[in-house]
């Protein structure tokens, strides 16, 4: 049944793609040129610094070093904590990348790893601060305080879905690294995988809101949206567009003024991460018989205090 919708809704965006291909050529247009000038530039070193620690056994180190504050606070080893680093350093999906690396490698457990998935799979400050501070609120102080109100969340996030009475496993026996000369050509491979994965989903998703909104249908849910909840058509088109994807959402918040709602609307996108970046978790682990179901519960945990959040920072603080 499951593939007959599949098939179906396959058959239905060929048709669209054939009488709307203007509308789908511009959208393409517009996400190979998000991807060029600010996910490439912005994700792709990180992945290769990650990988590249990864091989290099920095997951081991830290979790000698942080294995007792982690299990108190998160219920995980402290290999399993250092994907939270990574995962607020890089953005997505470079924490959910760190964690299938570390599980690859026996560094955490199966199920350890898809509990890390539930708050280690974060959006990264260039992006927070460079797109959507500067670039939709023309305030990199915002973008900062955004990027704070995701941190916060994202731990708060580890908080409730943490494991109690978790007993961390002594960690694993230091197996042999890769020397450097191996391991950078190796991370350099494997991050242009990942990144052009990622460029992939972003041009998918953002061409399928494109056919929705040829077909009429984006216009019908945001105006059904702001009639039912006063919000402005512009609000709604937004929330719609970050709902599939976080880049175009973002995108289609230029304009919007920076009030306790719309700083909330940006808030809980990012915390959220769009339906793109849930896809872009999933073929990550595709392979393995992690499951990824807490990836999706930890998202919007996270959106939804993001977005409260926010809106408690802008309405106390930028009023």
């Amino acid at each position: 049944m499951k593939n007959r919708i599949a098939v179906f809704a396959s058959l239905c965006g060929l048709f669209c793609l054939m009488f709307a291909s203007p509308q789908v050529i511009g959208c393409a247009r517009d996400a190979l040129k998000l991807c060029a000038e600010l996910i490439l530039p912005s994700l792709f070193p990180f992945f290769v610094l990650s990988i590249l620690l990864s091989k290099l056994g920095l997951p081991a180190a830290l979790g000698r070093l942080l294995g007792p504050a982690a299990s108190r606070l998160f219920g995980v080893s402290g290999a399993g904590a250092s994907a939270l680093f990574i995962g607020l350093c890089g953005g997505y999906p470079m924490g959910a990348a760190y964690i299938a690396e570390m599980s690859a490698a026996g560094a955490v457990s199966r199920e350890e790893a898809e509990r890390l998935l539930g708050f280690c799979n974060n959006s990264g400050p260039a992006f927070i601060v460079g797109a959507v501070g500067a670039g939709i609120f023309g305030s990199s102080a915002v973008g900062l305080a955004l990027y704070g109100i995701h941190i916060l969340a994202a731990v708060l996030t580890g908080l409730l879905l943490r494991k109690r009475g978790f007993s961390p496993s002594a960690p694993p026996a230091p197996c042999k690294t890769p020397p450097f000369s191996a391991a950078l050509p190796q991370a350099v491979k494997q991050a242009v995988s990942a990144a052009l994965s990622v460029c992939g989903f972003v041009v998918c998703f953002t061409v399928l809101a494109g056919l929705l909104d040829a077909v009429g249908w984006f216009s019908l849910l945001s105006g059904s949206l702001s009639a039912l909840t006063g919000a402005e058509l512009h609000f709604s088109r937004a929330l719609l567009t970050g709902i599939l994807e976080l880049g175009s959402g973002v995108g289609a918040m230029r304009g919007l003024s920076l009030s306790p709602a719309n700083l909330a609307l940006a808030a809980g996108l990012l915390g959220w991460g769009g339906i793109s970046v849930h896809f872009q978790t999933l073929s990550l682990f595709s392979d393995s018989d992690i499951k990824t179901a807490l990836h999706f519960a930890g998202r919007v945990i996270s959106g939804v205090l993001s977005a409260l959040l926010a809106w408690l920072f802008a309405f106390f603080f930028l009023r």
